[in-house]
């Protein structure tokens, strides 16, 4: 063979590898460009991929395009909020933070993608929290996000100006334009796009069950999964207007010079924010049952409607969805102290007033083993509101419902507080985790069981395995709840007394809240 023709060939080998062709698995063309990944614990991940650009208060555009070969091993910048360090643009920025997170085993696959929405209400939080490798073991494709969130996300101006129509939805618009993103990239990482699962815990929970009431959102996911996501949004437009209104009237900037608030530098813009909170409609209190202030608002347009109260909009009456909590969630825990029964009461009496023999009767009925500690550290917060959308949507949808209960109990904590089925789900007990710092098997078990009947209900709209007992969908009259523990099991309507008590007392503030609002 010719010397210079097997040189050309050699050469044109090494540009193709140097422009990222199909040659380099690591290496995926997306819209925007070429992006390279790495390798990361058997999967293939790339970490910070742009999928959206911004400009303060205005919905997300499509990213720039870029030339060559973009290496995306490393988090991308979290988005603007409230920090105890100063952080350096890479850590954190309001320009760059829009990015996302891609973990698959086979990028030439055509797996169902689980897009993963952080929590921390709609004011903090970050993807670079628990990578999706292990997840992506159980066939699937799992993304995480980035978005705007806090006063940078919610803001709304829309009654000072049409130019800032939507900025008071513009952090949930960002999670919107992740979800085109996967649409139109999503193949070439080995996902469908045509079987997408949101899914996430607290407010993350929270921000699947908007997207379910957002027309823009409507066919780019296809199930859900809401885990301890159940806190009201209580914005009305009105509420969100005036709140817009008094940060302006905090900064001194009047609506014919609007454009100046896109100069505010970040922190300064967020403590106007708060003080025209506590100034306007007021601020919420840490374990409250509702949020409202700096968080999506029912415009009609971009939401047409908040989520769980009770249900959903109608536009996603096709999607299944999986709802549960965990038996503790926020309550403080009495687990670090002995506690007698009457100790308890005292303690409950404070709540429950005339009615806390009842509460005590109905919570013997519903968990017939309970401890003292437990009357006063069960959950009084999502599991009751979890039931009620659960109720309504079990029989309104034309898809179907599954409930879940996490009652496993850290050995450190003693409790199954909020958050504590997420090192399950992702099925990550082989990292270091302060809950679980010793995992016994059947710890490992139950976080198998868990990641694989979250992948299969991505798969197929139902979560049910082989090795889980049958699980039914959720109805009103059967109260279908799969016990998730050591020993997983089947309960039905385990704690409906007990959680109509729990309601009654309760909720007090959010009628109140309502009569006022």
């Amino acid at each position: 063979m010719n010397i210079k023709l097997v040189c050309t060939l050699i050469a044109l080998c090494a540009a193709t590898v140097c422009m990222g062709k199909p040659s380099d698995p690591l290496t995926v063309k997306t819209t925007s460009g070429l992006v390279k990944g790495i390798e990361q614990e058997g999967t293939k991940a790339w970490l910070g991929i742009p999928y959206a650009k911004v400009e303060r208060f205005m919905p997300p555009l499509p990213v720039d395009k870029w030339d060559g070969v973009r290496v995306c091993d490393h988090w991308g910048p979290q988005v603007m909020q409230q920090t105890n360090r100063e952080m350096s643009e890479e850590e954190m920025s309001e320009k760059n933070s829009c990015v996302l997170n891609v973990w698959t085993m086979d990028t030439k696959a055509k797996k169902p993608v689980m897009l993963w929405i952080h929590g921390g209400g709609f004011d903090s939080g970050t993807s670079a929290w628990d990578p999706g490798m292990a997840l992506a073991k159980k066939d699937v494709v799992v993304v995480s996000l980035n978005h705007r969130l806090n006063i940078l996300g919610f803001l709304d101006l829309s009654a000072c100006s049409e130019k800032y129509k939507y900025s008071g939805n513009v952090g949930m618009l960002d999670i919107v334009a992740a979800l085109e993103w996967i649409r139109d990239n999503i193949r070439q990482f080995g996902g469908d796009p045509k079987n997408v699962t949101i899914f996430g815990e607290s407010g993350g929970g929270g921000k699947v069950g908007t997207l379910m009431c957002m027309p823009a959102a409507k066919g780019l996911f296809h199930k859900a999964i809401i885990l301890s996501g159940t806190i009201l949004n209580v914005n009305t437009q009105s509420m969100t207007q005036e709140l817009g209104k008094a940060v302006l009237k905090e900064l001194g900037i009047d609506e014919a010079n609007l454009d100046k608030i896109k100069e505010v530098p970040y922190k300064e813009l967020y403590a106007a924010g708060q003080r025209a909170m506590a100034a306007s409609i007021g601020t919420r209190k840490p374990g409250t049952p509702m949020m409202w202030g700096f968080g999506p608002t029912p415009d009609g347009e971009t939401l047409l409607q908040q989520p769980f109260q009770p249900g959903f909009a109608d536009i996603s009456s096709h999607v299944p969805v999986l709802i549960g909590t965990t038996f503790n969630e926020l309550q403080r825990l009495a687990y670090n102290r002995p506690m007698t029964q009457e100790e308890a009461r005292t303690q409950l009496t404070r709540t429950f007033g005339d009615d806390t023999d009842a509460y005590i009767k109905a919570f013997a009925e519903a968990y017939p083993t309970y401890t003292p500690q437990d009357l006063v550290s069960i959950d009084w917060l999502f599991r009751p509101k979890t039931i009620i959308t659960a109720d309504a949507i079990g029989e309104s949808r034309k898809a179907k419902t599954y409930m879940y209960m996490f009652t496993w109990k850290s050995p450190v904590n003693k409790g199954s507080v909020h958050g504590a089925e997420l090192k399950f789900c992702f099925n990550r007990l082989h990292h270091s985790n302060s809950d679980v710092p010793a995992p016994t098997a059947a710890d490992f078990k139950l976080a198998d069981l868990m990641s694989s009947a979250w992948a299969q209900f991505a798969h197929t709209g139902n979560p049910n395995i082989k090795e889980l007992p049958a699980w039914k969908p959720y109805t009103a009259s059967n109260g279908e709840t799969m016990i998730f523990d050591h020993n997983c099991y089947i309960r039905n309507n385990p704690d409906r007394k007990l959680e109509e008590i729990i309601n009654k007392h309760c909720f007090k503030q959010l009628d109140e809240f309502r009569k006022t609002h």
